[in-house]
């Protein structure tokens, strides 16, 4: 009897008893469900504005330099103070165009303070591309992007790199679940296979 008539038996007992379900049997589909459902897989990505004083390292990041460039936000040279340095030292202020762009992603309850986070993309599941099992134990390999929020997020994360991870599953009593936060290189958590995410070729 080959191997697909063997998962078809099984399937079809189980399927007539009253103790299994869908969760049963990890497919990919499944697995993409519990992938896209988890709370880390669902964790936008935040950039955090800091204006006022601040170090020449900041100001001449990759993200800073993105926001002068739109011309979202201007510097003044202005001497170091005690707790920030080393000098050179920036003044950095939101242009008109900036506050017009940043107003609505910056949370109400700080409007009023120089340091916020604001959200600019989020993940996008494109494939579960492979499964191995190994007893009541899986790995699953999927795909996933950057997906920008709004004008910031366009601007700062570059939506058409696709990346790899890899992450482990368990089956319990009532079925397959994702193993989420961090864990072994075999079957590890989800956090730790976002975090290790490869380029997708």
């Amino acid at each position: 009897m080959n191997q697909r008539k063997i998962h078809f038996l099984i399937a079809f007992v189980c399927v007539l008893s009253t103790g299994c379900s869908p969760r049963d049997f990890l497919t990919r589909r499944l697995a993409a469900d519990l992938i896209e459902g988890s709370s880390g897989f669902k964790a936008s990505q935040q950039f955090f504005l800091r204006t006022g004083m601040i170090t020449n390292k900041d100001y001449v990041s990759p993200e800073y330099l993105v926001l002068q460039h739109r011309g979202w936000i201007t510097g003044v040279n202005v001497p170091c103070t005690a707790n920030v340095g080393p000098a050179p030292c920036w003044d950095v202020a939101l242009t008109p165009i900036g506050v017009e762009t940043f107003r609505g992603l910056i949370p109400s309850d700080m409007s009023s303070k120089q340091y916020f986070p604001i959200d600019i993309a989020r993940r996008q599941l494109l494939s579960t591309t492979g499964i191995v099992r190994n007893g009541n134990l899986a790995d699953v390999d999927f795909t996933w992007k950057w997906m920008p929020l709004n004008e910031v997020g366009a601007a700062l994360v570059d939506g058409g790199v696709n990346f790899r991870s890899t992450v482990g599953f368990k089956h319990y009593d009532d079925g397959w679940r994702l193993v989420e936060g961090s864990g072994g290189k075999s079957g590890q958590g989800l956090d730790d296979a976002l975090r290790d995410a490869q380029p997708a070729p």
